[in-house]
């Protein structure tokens, strides 16, 4: 780091705000209290007064300048109309007098005399200065300053609505009317085209604003609480925040329009858009000379303030009243910083806000600052205004130290080196003189003047000694003179040369207790470096101590990764043994699915017998109403056979005979297809109920199997979260341990040397011995901390290695579990379709017993029929064997016949009519079973139905299985790619791709590559986009 010699002050400019109503309408505050001296002038401002303040540390730095306001004669703000009137300047004849001062030359001070206390400012702006005129007095120079390596700072500060976001923004894509960050923009890239072609720079851009005291990134909205780090160099900056390289004014201008589209506004009473946080553009340039390698780095924050508020004029309620209020403990905040600052502080308060701690290198620190205030002309703002003046009063006192941020080439660092090795030198050779001089005195010899140390006399060691030579051959003659005679003329020489030698000897005398001081003040030194050694020494045992608490941290985090790796691998075996338990279960699943395939297969051909015994039962009940309808008819005819006295008797009972014996065969046949049927049927309702049972005992498995597998996920989840967390902090410690040994490593050296130093003073002959041994020491510990770092990593890639390793045996068991989800859903659909076949089956054979009951009471009204008609054959038979054995009796027993066949025709009806009632019976049944048929049909849709929504159940759950599958895998790819990331970073951060731009003229656009832009004869390839000065010609 290059430092100026020079420290700066801070430049600060005024404006002041006009269209604020007045309760006076005779004179503004301003008009009653600003004093205007003669032959002062100031310049023209814009619609609000500025106030800068600037860090210059050259020799052109700003001398202390005074603020002088003018009263605008702009008309009222619409947000501010009250029932006073407003102040218009042409009105009062007590400003013709003013106003004609200003026409006269105009002079760098002015001064404002506020409530009888005067206010210094550098720069003033009247109503109808332009921005362009604004920018070029208070902005344009940090360009260069930015450019040439120093860091620069531009903030507005004032009340809300008094024109800070119209200063710092304005219209942005308005040529006339953009504020100070476009112009800004504009000129650093103007600047870089002008400039030697042999420089090339990285531009990064971020933007972020401090709202309710956090920071948010304007560029990535997820970013809602950034925090504030420091460097290695003790300069704070946000983390994590979004830097965006940048080649183009047109690709800064998007991102300020995108960031300012993720700022927060709202409307109060005083300003339609007002800014509800503190927002910060920061541009940072890199600068290299491809030629001598020399860098440079300079930084520039675009601040836009927040404005303080009065809750009673602004009128804010709810979310906006909170926002007030932190926009106001900031503000102050901020005012406490600047007080400290300006009287010297020894303690300043830049931690009370994050914005203070943003900008606390731009506030006493190493930067070039430039505040704009802004305050407003109204009696009604009189409070504000007294407050901002007083903050641009107190700014303007702070004194910055501000340094070229430069990266020293190595033929630099050479030079360097060799400098300060002459220089240690030089300082060897004059404390080897001083300690031959000191031992000396010590041993009580008297050590003339000319062999004391001088720095002057050093430089005239020849001369003294010509001089010392001199003396000595004056003595010898002098002493012979006196031993003789000699006249007064020789006798008064005598005495003036003995005066001479008298004040010699006064002289030396002087520069023995000069001497004798110096010994003192080495002595005196002496003691302070015992003691900075001693207070060295305990800051070394401070951080030893430190270091033995880190190493047994570190140990104690050792111990939790292995007990975290422990439950890794058993989490590993139980995984194992439940995939083993699933397999196993699966297996089991098949076997009964298997014996359902054959048990659906047997029910199968079971229902096709069932089909063929009722077609064979309706084909039975054909025969037996055809049977019934031929003995009715048979009756009948035998009625009236009986009645004509047909006597053919043995035809008809033969053929009686023969129909008997046919039914009694069916009757047989039947009952021994229905005893059949019915074993059967009860056969296959305990294979039913069965592997009812067996499906349920597998789905309640299955359902536990389900229940550990996402038990021991969200185990495996929480276990990987937690060795993240501690793989973190692991690296934290060793990050800590790295820099504490580092630090401790340093500190011995810097103790052997304060020991070298002192036993130098004593046996110089030691000191390169000394020197051998600190560096030998140094090497030494070097060595023993990189072997310890080698150890360390070596260790933590190998639990990395074995991490990966799980988590690919993770991966693999996530693979299976999902295959065996996918087969447990396959066999839980067959297993719903052979449920719903077995219903129908139920269904089914529900209307078989139902069949089967109806061919029972059938076949017992059949036979009961038979029996009678059988009783009744016997009885017919007989009776006509009778009637054929007394065929030859007389005429009265024809008559005693006949009515013994007439008693018999009626019994035969009476058994007609029990056979056609039967009959009737048997049809009312039919009608009975029909009338239930639309109610098997309604059950049969609503299973039907049950089974449509049990499909869409499986449907969406195996929907669900897909997306737990799925997020399993994002889970497990994040799991990886943060191992990943964690092992790039501990093998040192990836390049990003940087947009270099090479100065010379403004580059040529071209459509083809809009992100490239280059001239003066370079080339720009497939890579990162460029910028460079010249022609403007551009290849691919």
């Amino acid at each position: 780091m290059v430092v100026d010699q020079l420290k700066s002050s801070v430049f600060v400019s005024g404006l002041v705000r006009p269209g604020h109503p007045f309760p006076d309408p005779q004179r503004s505050v301003l008009e009653r209290l600003v004093e205007v001296d003669r032959g002062t002038e100031t310049d023209e401002f814009h619609n609000d007064y500025y106030g800068v303040t600037r860090t210059p540390s050259s020799p052109r730095a700003f001398s202390h300048f005074t603020l002088l306001f003018h009263i605008s004669s702009a008309p009222c703000s619409p947000q501010t109309k009250s029932p006073f009137s407003c102040f218009v300047l042409s009105s009062q004849p007590t400003l013709s007098g003013m106003s004609d001062r200003l026409n006269q030359k105009p002079v760098e001070t002015l001064v404002s005399v506020f409530q009888s206390k005067p206010y210094a400012f550098d720069r003033v702006f009247q109503s109808n200065t332009s921005q362009e005129q604004v920018y070029n007095d208070c902005a344009k120079k940090i360009v260069k300053d930015v450019l040439e390596g120093y860091n620069g700072t531009i903030f507005a500060y004032g009340q809300t609505s008094s024109g800070k976001t119209h200063t710092m923004e304005g219209k942005l894509h308005d040529p006339e009317g953009m504020g100070i960050i476009p112009r800004i923009v504009q000129d650093i890239f103007n600047y870089i085209y002008s400039m030697d072609e042999n420089l090339e720079f990285h531009i990064k851009v971020s933007y972020f604003e401090i709202y309710l005291d956090k920071i948010r990134d304007l560029l990535d909205v997820s970013k809602t609480n950034l925090s504030v780090h420091e460097d290695k160099n003790r300069v704070p900056y946000v983390k994590g925040c979004t830097e965006r390289f940048v080649c183009s004014p047109d690709e800064v201008m998007d991102t300020i329009d995108e960031g300012k589209s993720n700022r927060h506004v709202a409307v109060t009473n005083m300003n339609e858009h007002s800014s509800r946080s503190h927002s910060i553009f920061l541009i940072n340039v890199k600068q290299e000379n491809t030629q001598t390698e020399q860098k440079l780095s300079g930084k520039l924050y675009l601040v836009d303030l927040a404005g303080s508020e009065k809750v009673s004029k602004t009128g804010a309620e709810g979310a906006v009243l909170d926002e007030a209020k932190n926009i106001n403990k900031s503000l102050s905040a901020l005012g406490n910083v600047i007080s400290a600052l300006a009287e010297g502080s020894t303690y300043v308060p830049y931690r009370d806000s994050k914005m203070t701690r943003i900008l606390q290198d731009s506030l006493g620190g190493n930067c070039r600052t430039t505040i704009v205030i802004c305050c407003s002309p109204s009696s009604y703002n009189e409070s504000e205004t007294k407050s901002t003046l007083l903050f641009g009063q107190r700014a303007k006192t702070i004194k910055n130290t501000v340094c070229v941020n430069v990266e020293l080439t190595a033929e630099q660092w050479k030079k360097k080196y060799e400098r300060e090795k002459e220089k240690n030198k030089t300082l060897r050779n004059t404390i080897q003189w001083l300690e031959n001089e000191l031992n000396r005195w010590r041993n009580g010899e008297t050590v003339p003047i000319d062999e004391q140390f001088d720095k002057e006399k050093a430089n005239l060691e020849a001369f003294a000694v010509d001089k010392d030579i001199t003396i000595t051959n004056d003595k010898p003659a002098a002493t012979i003179g006196v031993t003789g005679n000699f006249t007064d003329s020789e006798r008064r020489k005598c005495e003036e040369e003995i005066a001479k030698l008298y004040k010699q000897l006064d002289d030396k005398d002087e520069e023995i207790n000069q001497q004798s001081q110096l010994v003192e003040k080495l002595k005196t030194q002496m003691l302070d470096q015992e003691e900075l050694l001693a207070s060295t020494r305990r800051d070394q045992d401070n951080m030893q101590a430190e270091l033995n608490r880190l190493q047994a941290e570190n140990d104690a985090s050792k111990e939790e990764v292995k007990e975290v790796l422990q439950a890794l691998e058993e989490l590993a075996v139980n995984y194992d043994q439940k995939s083993q338990e699933v397999e196993d279960k699966t297996k089991e699943y098949e076997l009964l699915s298997d014996e359902l395939n054959q048990k659906s297969a047997s029910l199968a051909s079971i229902d096709a017998e069932l089909q063929k015994l009722k077609e064979m039962t309706n084909h039975q009940k054909k025969r037996a109403a055809e049977m019934m309808a031929s003995l009715l008819k048979d009756l009948a005819e035998i009625g009236i056979a009986v009645g004509n006295n047909d006597v053919k008797q043995p035809e008809g009972t033969g053929m009686i005979d023969e129909e008997f014996t046919v039914a009694r065969l069916y009757i047989s046949k039947m009952k021994s297809e229905v005893k059949t049927m019915v074993k059967r049927c009860k056969q296959l309702e305990s294979t039913q109920i069965e592997s009812n049972k067996k499906m349920e005992e597998n789905e309640k498995e299955l359902a536990a199997c389900q229940l550990r597998i996402s038990q021991h996920e969200a185990k495996i989840r929480s276990l990987t979260e937690y060795l993240q967390n501690v793989e973190q902090k692991k690296r934290q410690l060793e990050e800590s341990v790295d820099s504490l040994s580092e630090e401790l490593v340093q500190l011995r050296a810097q103790e052997k040397v304060h020991e070298m130093e002192k036993e130098h003073l004593n046996k110089v002959q030691t000191a390169n011995e000394v020197k051998q041994a600190v560096e030998q020491q140094i090497q030494s510990h070097r060595e023993t901390h990189q072997k310890q770092i080698s150890s360390l990593r070596d260790e933590v890639e190998a639990k990395e290695k074995l991490i990966t390793d799980l988590q690919d045996q993770n991966q693999k068991m996530a693979l299976e579990q999902g295959r065996l989800r996918a087969e447990h859903e396959k066999l839980k659909a067959a297993e719903q379709d052979k449920s719903r076949k077995l219903r129908e089956l139920t269904v089914m054979q529900d209307r078989r017993e139902q069949a089967r009951q109806d061919l029972k009471g059938l076949e017992e009204t059949v036979a009961k029929e038979l029996q009678t008609l059988h009783n009744l054959r016997k009885l017919f038979v007989q009776d006509l064997a009778t009637r054929v054995k007394k065929s030859a009796e007389v005429d009265s027993d024809d008559t005693g016949g006949s009515a013994a066949q007439k008693q018999k025709i009626s019994f035969l009806e009476n058994n007609l009519e029990q056979l056609t009632k039967v009959h009737k019976q048997l049809v009312r049944d039919n009608a009975d079973l029909r009338c239930e048929l639309p109610k098997l049909e309604k059950r049969l849709r609503a299973t039907a139905e049950r089974v449509k929504a049990l499909e869409s159940a499986l449907k969406e759950a195996k929907e669900n299985a897909s997306r737990d599958r799925k997020r399993y895998q994002q889970e497990v790819d994040r799991i990886k790619e943060a191992v990943r990331s964690k092992n790039m970073a501990r093998r040192g951060h990836s390049a990003q791709i940087a947009k270099p731009i090479r100065p010379g003229q403004h580059p040529a656009a071209s459509p083809a590559h809009p992100s490239a832009v280059r001239g003066g004869g370079a080339s720009v390839q497939n890579g990162p986009p460029a910028v460079r000065g010249g022609g403007g010609v551009k290849s691919n």
